[in-house]
């Protein structure tokens, strides 16, 4: 009689066996993970090392090379791209050079490896052994396959420079890679939220999101769009002054193959628009903060610190001409801040 009364009070018996908090701490330790590889994705991009591997192997490019011939027969297979013909083969690169872009991109995929190890073992795990909530499971299976996608995604974007033709990726294809990783990010953090909740609350209900949580996020989202362009244009190099860029306010735009090249293609405009969406940015997470004060006041000082925070390394970064430690910095405070406004959304739309 007991087990039949806490079985209807806490809901099924599967759900008397979920561990809400574990979950919970498991998906911020994977968050934590992506947080680092969105770093090191930066890093790969900042020191054009993206096409250093020209080929895909899930499993045996785990593997570095061991021995010379191995080493020489990946920097054979560079030498045949566009970005070795027409830009580094041309500045003189030798192997040594050529093995310190394949580190970093070696090392971003491996990354991604380790990630998807520690997501998908554990979640078989708790998936056994019925630690799963009831109604967690479709929703932990989406965030595997938005995992399996960033992959995907990272390998149509890096063939997408591997011609004779190109000398640099696909910046369309860099936002798609970068944009996943970050919604990623902040979907692991609003599903561990709503674990924590469940744990203190068997009763509650995820989180919804509201109309201003979602116009919040659709703002930064332009904003993220924005900067993965100018990353993948390298278009953060159009001006290092700043307010003014070539010493006016709205720089001089290639308006010659149309407004909607321009806005996709432009580095000068991407560059303008990229550093003034940015304060359309703060004022939503403005508004965002305030509403969320009440509730939970760290919340608020995480959105207000990580914004700020951004604002400063962005503008240091241009005036610096992409410096590689503050443009590493400005993406990881980024990732920070897509984690920061997933929690005040969460808590906007929280059903306690």
């Amino acid at each position: 009689m007991v087990a039949k009364a806490g079985a209807r009070v806490g809901g099924s018996a599967s759900d008397a066996r979920a561990r809400p908090f574990a979950l919970a701490r498991w998906l911020l330790a994977v968050a934590v993970l992506v947080v680092v590889m969105i770093v090191v994705g930066g890093i790969t991009r900042l020191t054009e090392s993206g096409l250093s591997i020209t080929e895909w192997k899930p499993v045996t490019g785990a593997i570095p090379p061991l021995t010379e011939a191995q080493w020489q027969a990946e920097f054979r297979a560079y030498q045949q791209i566009g970005e070795y013909r027409q830009v580094t083969g041309p500045a003189g690169m030798t192997l040594a050079d050529y093995k310190f872009i394949y580190f970093w991109e070696w090392f971003h995929r491996l990354l991604g490896r380790l990630i998807g190890l520690a997501f998908a073992l554990p979640l078989a795990w708790y998936w056994f052994k019925g630690a799963i909530p009831r109604g967690y499971k479709p929703r932990l299976l989406a965030l595997l396959a938005l995992g399996g996608l960033q992959g995907v995604f990272g390998w149509y974007m890096v063939r997408s420079g591997l011609s004779e033709q190109v000398t640099d990726v696909s910046h369309f294809w860099l936002s798609i890679h970068l944009l996943t990783a970050l919604v990623t990010l902040g979907a692991l953090v609003w599903v561990a939220l709503d674990l924590l909740e469940l744990k203190r609350n068997r009763s509650t209900r995820p989180a919804r999101l509201t109309g201003t949580g979602a116009a919040v996020l659709a703002v930064l989202f332009v904003q993220l769009l924005l900067g993965a362009w100018v990353a993948g244009l390298n278009a953060g190099l159009a001006s290092d002054t700043w307010p003014l860029m070539q010493g006016r306010f709205f720089p001089e735009v290639d308006w010659s193959r149309g407004a909607a090249w321009a806005f996709t293609h432009d580095p000068f405009l991407l560059h303008f628009l990229h550093r003034w969406w940015a304060w359309m940015a703060v004022a939503a997470l403005v508004l965002l903060a305030r509403r969320v004060r009440t509730r939970e006041r760290r919340a608020s000082v995480a959105i207000h610190s990580t914004f700020g925070a951004q604002i400063i390394l962005g503008i240091a970064t241009a005036m610096t001409g992409v410096n590689l430690e503050l443009a590493a910095m400005h993406q990881f405070v980024g990732a920070l801040l897509v984690a920061a406004t997933a929690w005040g959304a969460h808590l906007l739309g929280s059903r306690r």
